[in-house]
């Protein structure tokens, strides 16, 4: 080559041009640039994104398909029938369970509190004691309603959360029954013993009284001042019999001593 030749180089010899884009406005790759601007715009990924992507809160995806198949509530709404309301649950409750007032002096109590104060002057537990009362409230010219009573135990009693079954209600009523039975013969025998003056007795008498009459007016009953009159003056008919037969019992041990 002698320098003024020129040497023909095909297209795919020549080096690429960095400073022109690598299509025309009218040419194929013109158009793919334009169509991928358009798509490349933050709204367009956006879109695109939504379009396949879940919704922030674990909602199904929001794609078009999904909203055009679900029906608004206002259709909802319209398409189910008029449905009443259904009853309130204290429907459920019997009219004299609802009416059964005893007891709501101890709203608010807790029955490790009730139990606490029974156990330090008396022998029974909370439990009894309400079972023994509802026991003496509902029954009936056929027995005692034990079902009633302890399916409705915690809307009865204040300080009683849990339902009882018959059986569980029946056995805490036998086991009051069994500790007063124990209760009097063991205040009977202190009686009758002489271990106690009269005196004593007048006092342990009144003490036991006093507790009574409070248990009942935490109940709810009215105890008017006839009825304390009277129950006071049938337990000191009791006593003064207790006192005869302990000093005709003492009389009977003297004489045969001497024999």
């Amino acid at each position: 080559m002698d320098g003024n030749e020129t040497v023909d180089r095909s297209e795919s010899d020549r080096p690429d041009r960095t400073d022109q884009p690598t299509g025309t406005d009218d040419g194929p790759a013109g158009d793919e640039v334009e169509a991928a601007t358009n798509a490349g715009t933050p709204n367009g990924e956006l879109s695109a994104t939504n379009a396949e992507a879940p919704a922030a809160d674990g909602d199904e995806p929001a794609t078009e398909t999904h909203s055009a198949e679900q029906p608004s509530s206002s259709d909802v709404d319209a398409s189910m029938p008029a449905v009443p309301d259904p009853e309130p649950q204290e429907s459920d409750v019997p009219e004299d369970v609802q009416k059964y007032a005893r007891f709501k002096k101890m709203d608010g109590a807790q029955y490790e509190r009730v139990n606490e104060f029974l156990r330090d002057r008396t022998y029974i537990t909370a439990r009894e004691w309400a079972i023994a009362r509802l026991c003496s409230d509902f029954r009936t010219e056929t027995g005692i309603e034990m079902t009633k009573i302890g399916e409705n135990l915690p809307e009865l009693i204040p300080f009683m959360t849990d339902t009882y079954t018959p059986q569980a209600v029946n056995q805490a009523r036998s086991s009051f029954e069994e500790k007063v039975r124990t209760a009097g013969a063991t205040f009977l025998y202190g009686a009758m013993c002489d271990f106690f003056t009269a005196e004593e007795l007048d006092d342990v008498m009144y003490e036991a009284t006093e507790v009574a009459k409070f248990l009942l007016e935490v109940e709810g009953v009215d105890l008017s001042v006839e009825d304390e009159l009277e129950a006071e003056e049938r337990i000191s008919s009791v006593m003064r019999e207790v006192r005869e037969a302990s000093e005709d019992l003492r009389a009977e041990d003297v004489a045969e001593s001497e024999d």
